[in-house]
């Protein structure tokens, strides 16, 4: 209603003005060939303002008909990328539905329309690589390099490839070329630390990771634990040739990690070979305290070298009462019992885990305590013919892989921190260790970053 009223007194605004110019007094003398006219002012006001609009009117019709051929060129192009954009998306579509030939026709369509769109040829780069033509994807990719915006999707797509290939050295360059151009790139600096943990290249591997900025309180502890581990790595390898080194290492890791069994049981063998007991004792109790691995048991009960049997014992004692609050203490106790031939302790340091549920460690133990304490070698046997069917007990495995010590990477896979201790799915022999297998065992770099396990407790012990 209120529009309809402002359109009327518009309109009544609009012929009360040229009214008011029509009637305007006074004549306009106007002499063209020969002839004259005097029409009056607001007559000559009124034609001049429509010979105005009629030459406006003529010079869009002939801009129009002059401009045409340049529209309908922009109109075609219009459609063209139109279809192009469509034929790119069913390639994508194709793609991802598992249809990498109709993918490929899609791509090479879209590329016809969109001869500068980068996307399109990237498409048919992974539709070929989908179809296992190698050559064409690789020629693919290597063009895509040369522009800035697709260099790093061709540095992935050949790095995809050369794992596919298992090429593990070519992925890794491309993994190296991917980083100088973009460092921020997830995959490549996991593929490149990767590639160094398995090396075993800790000066290198522990600068990246300290390079990095973690912003969360997940990535926080991701980062201090990689640095724990790789200290704990340079204190392993170090132990017998620099130890002063390798306690520095220790050390470190345990203020990253403080109860990492691994780095307290290198720092502790440092100590102890020094003569530094009372240190190497202190640590191992506190670590004990927190994780009752026993590992640390043992070494503290072999704190002072040297000792006797029955001074392993005392000083196991020491750590573990009776009756021990788990297996494992229960374990370590009856081991240095069984050692110092008290036969009747070393019972009944098993007394409380020798139920339906006793391991394979527990009824080893208790056929060396039948047999030694009275030589009975009937309940040694059957002790160890419930052993070969009893579960077995914690050890530290990766990748079902059982080593005796932990180490910083997986024989198997390569990937740092993949020992846990942990009750192994399955007793595998451990292989050749990575530092000297053959160049051509290395396995292929992951595909993608590869998150690291967080701190947990099965790894800490």
């Amino acid at each position: 209603m209120i529009r309809l009223a402002s359109w009327i007194i518009g309109s009544l605004a609009i012929a009360a003005l040229a009214a008011w110019v029509i009637s305007l007094p006074g004549t306009l003398t106007l002499e063209i060939a020969g002839q004259r006219m005097q029409p009056r002012l607001g007559t000559a006001v009124v034609i001049l303002l429509l010979a105005a609009a009629l030459i406006i009117a003529l010079w869009a019709i002939v801009r129009r008909v002059i401009g045409a051929p340049k529209a309908m060129a922009r109109r075609r192009a219009a459609k063209r990328r139109e279809q192009g954009v469509e034929a790119l998306s069913e390639a994508v579509i194709a793609l991802q539905s598992g249809d990498p030939a109709r993918a490929r026709i899609m791509a090479r369509e879209a590329q016809a329309r969109l001869p500068d769109n980068g996307a399109a040829r990237l498409l048919e780069a992974r539709a070929d690589l989908a179809l296992g033509d190698m050559p064409a994807a690789r020629e693919h990719y290597r063009a895509l390099i040369a522009s800035e915006k697709t260099a790093i999707a061709a540095l992935t797509g050949l790095y995809d490839q050369a794992r596919t290939q298992n090429r593990p050295e070519a992925a890794l360059t491309f993994a190296h070329k991917t980083l100088a151009l973009a460092p921020g790139t997830t995959w490549a600096a996991e593929a490149v630390f990767g590639d160094l943990a398995r090396r075993g290249q800790w000066a290198e591997a522990v600068a990246m990771v300290n390079a990095e900025t973690p912003a969360t309180r997940e990535e926080k502890a991701r980062k201090r634990r990689r640095q724990a581990v790789i200290e704990t790595a340079r204190a392993r390898d170090n132990e017998t040739s620099q130890p002063n080194a390798a306690l520095d290492h220790a050390l470190t890791a345990l203020k990253l990690l403080p109860d990492f069994v691994p780095a307290a049981l290198i720092a502790a063998r440092i100590y102890s070979h020094r003569g530094e007991t009372r240190k190497a004792q202190s640590l191992l109790r506190r670590i004990w305290r927190a994780t009752g691995h026993p590992d640390i048991a043992a070494l503290y009960a072999h704190a002072q070298p040297g000792a006797s049997a029955v001074e392993r014992l005392k000083r196991m004692r020491e750590i573990i009462e009776l009756p021990p609050p788990h297996r494992a203490a229960g374990m370590a106790l009856a081991r240095a019992a069984i050692d110092a031939y008290d036969w009747p302790l070393a019972r009944e340091a098993l007394l409380s885990f020798v139920g339906p549920d006793a391991t394979q460690g527990v009824a080893s133990l208790m056929a060396e305590i039948e047999e030694g304490q009275s030589g009975d070698q009937g309940k040694a046997r059957e002790w160890l013919a419930r052993a070969l069917q009893a579960p077995r007990d914690p050890a530290w495995t990766a990748d079902n892989i059982v080593s005796d010590e932990w180490e910083p990477v997986s024989p198997l896979t390569g990937r740092l921190d993949a020992f846990e201790w942990k009750v192994p799915v399955a007793l595998n022999a451990r292989p050749v260790p990575v530092d000297t297998a053959p160049a051509d065992s290395v396995p292929a770099l992951p595909a993608a970053p590869t998150a690291l396990p967080l701190a947990s407790a099965g790894n800490d012990q």
